[in-house]
Parts: C-alpha cells; structure tokens; sequence
C-alpha cells in the first residue's frame, strides 16, 4: 500500500471560517443530552469522509470555496476557503491540474462523550504520493458535528508517517476517550498548546517542545534569515476559541494526540528603492498597496504528542509537534 503527500500541492488544494462552535470545555448540551456516547457510527464516519471528498474535489476543480464549505470548519476551513478564494481570482475557469483527492484504507477513531459538539477522528491512505510513492504518510481527518441537525465538517489535518501515530487508548467496545482542554495530567493541558507554542516561537520559553522542523528549526530560520535591503519581523498569536478550540484524544503511554491552531503574521520591510515579491496568491488575498511594506497573515494547525507530567519518554517528556499545515489566509501591503 502507498502512501504519501505532496506539500505543495497539499497547501495549493487543502490550503487553499470558523462557522462551528465549539466550547472551552469541549461539551455542549442540546435537547438535554447528557448521556456518554458514541460521537458518531462507523458508517456515519465513512459518509462523513466520503462527502468530505466529493465536496473537496469539486471546489478544488472549479475553484470555488463555496462548493465545500459547508464541508470544512475551523484552521481547516480558514485555510482552505482562503485559498480557494485565491485560485479563483486568478483561475476563474478552474483548476485544468485537478486531480480527485482519494482517501482510502480508513480507519476510524470514534470518542465517547456526553452532548455536543461530538467528533471523531479518520486515519487514511492519500492517493497523493510523492516520488511514486515512496513516502509512506497517513492523513489524519478530524471530523466535528455541532449539534444532532448539523452536517460533519472537517476541522483539522495532519499527515504524519504511521510510526507517529501512538496507540490509543480504547474501552471494550473500541471507543476512544478524548482529553479535556483543562486536562491538568499532561505536560500541557490542550487548552494552553496554542498559547504556549506562540510564546515559544516568540521567546523560546515555555522550554516544553522537543526539537524538531515546526519548533526549533522554524524558530532559528526565522532568527537567522537575513537579505540585503529586507527586515522581517514575526508576530505569532494563538488561536483556541470557536472552531479552532484544541481536540485529543488519550494514548495508551498516558499522553495524548492533539490537534491545535495558531496565526502566524510576517512582515516584510524594505530598504528605500526594494519592494517585497507578491505573488499570485498574496496578491489575490491583498489589501492595501505594497510600496515598502508587506505583511502576510497565515492560520496553522499543529498535531502534536503530549505526554503525561512526568512521564519519560523519547521526547524527555516535552511535546512533539508531529506535523504543521499552515496557509495563507490574508495580506496588506503598504
């Protein structure tokens, strides 16, 4: 079986609205429902995923963010309307590229929970390999219902080898059991994942994150990036209210698998005679007139392995962010 991802092509389709809401506790009740239960059927989760992909595929083939986003919600949705919406602007006769999206070999992680919002999550096979499959990702699909009238959206993405994908922990009747945002068990409680990575990217303190591509890597590229006549200057904000709210679920070495949103501003300012490079999709997303100032605004979602306080591990106990999707969803030029 292949499996595998294009980044690029990842960030121009899924990347290209927040219109779920989601609680800080994580529980709404609706008609009185106070009952633990499954948040979805295994056959309702596979139509879920299958409408999810039929809608993508349409919007990534006309261009067109209203064709899924009634399919899409939160960091997710944010970057994927906004892209779209970009792609629009300067392809309004649709992508002539496109090629159907397929997630495959599925398999779903459903949670036990009481009221609503419920969610649940797929692990799948991707149809977009790189280098003929050589790569061998999963797609990790979380998908999230605001109420029982309500259509399953898809809030969140990571694709991650499956060696990543801890085991997690499920009762006799193979249900999952999700982590609640104050969960006070692990390194860091999902509730405080945004704000903490923003701090850390921003200081380098709180010291909880292994290091890695997405933590200290990014962190000393952004330090370190220098071009003659070219300051930048970075701005990093946690995003946790509404749809972009953190979501996890319990593994079986006592941590976690979270998903978290962020926003990321980088600002590009030139030397007198220079102008920052605008490119078809910041100019599409642009407001404003670059004379000698650009500023770029992007939504990202993290998956990231919690451990538990205490816990050893070979992370020494800090976070792992697994993987990072981030996309361009506004500009200004000035």
């Amino acid at each position: 079986m292949t499996r595998g991802l294009r980044v690029s092509r990842l960030t121009a389709g899924l990347a290209a609205a927040t219109v779920l809401c989601l609680t800080a506790s994580g529980c709404v009740t609706v008609h009185g429902e106070l009952e633990v239960l499954p948040g979805a059927t295994e056959s309702e989760a596979a139509q879920a995923l299958k409408d999810f992909t039929a809608a993508y595929n349409a919007a990534d083939k006309a261009y067109d963010p209203a064709l899924d986003a009634d399919r899409v919600t939160g960091s997710l949705g944010a970057i994927n309307q906004a892209g779209l919406k970009a792609r629009q602007t300067y392809s309004p006769d649709g992508n002539k590229a496109h090629e159907p999206l397929e997630l495959t070999d599925a398999t779903y992680i459903i949670p036990k929970k009481a009221g609503w919002p419920r969610w649940f999550l797929a692990d799948t096979d991707s149809n977009r390999d790189e280098d003929g499959g050589k790569l061998d990702n999963r797609w990790l699909v979380v998908f999230v219902r605001s109420g029982p009238d309500a259509l399953w959206k898809a809030s969140y993405l990571g694709v991650v080898a499956p060696s990543q994908i801890p085991e997690f922990t499920l009762d006799e009747d193979g249900l999952a059991t999700p982590v609640e945002p104050q969960n006070g068990e692990l390194t860091v409680s999902p509730a405080d994942l945004s704000i903490a990575y923003t701090e850390y990217l921003q200081k380098g303190t709180p010291d909880v994150f292994a290091p890695g591509t997405s933590t200290s890597v990014w962190r000393e590229t952004r330090r370190t990036t220098r071009r003659a006549g070219f300051s930048y200057q970075y701005i990093d904000q946690p995003l946790t209210g509404g749809g972009f709210g953190p979501l996890g679920l319990r593994t079986e070495d006592g941590g976690a698998l979270v998903f978290f949103s962020s926003k990321h501003f980088e600002r590009q300012v030139t030397a007198k005679g220079l102008k920052p490079e605008v490119n078809a999709d910041v100019k599409a997303l642009m407001t404003g007139e670059v004379t000698n100032s650009l500023t770029k605004e992007r939504v990202s979602s993290q998956l990231a392995h919690v451990p538990a306080r205490g816990q050893a591990s070979e992370s020494g106990g800090r976070v792992r962010v697994l993987n990072r999707l981030p996309g361009l969803i506004a500009a200004k030029g000035d």
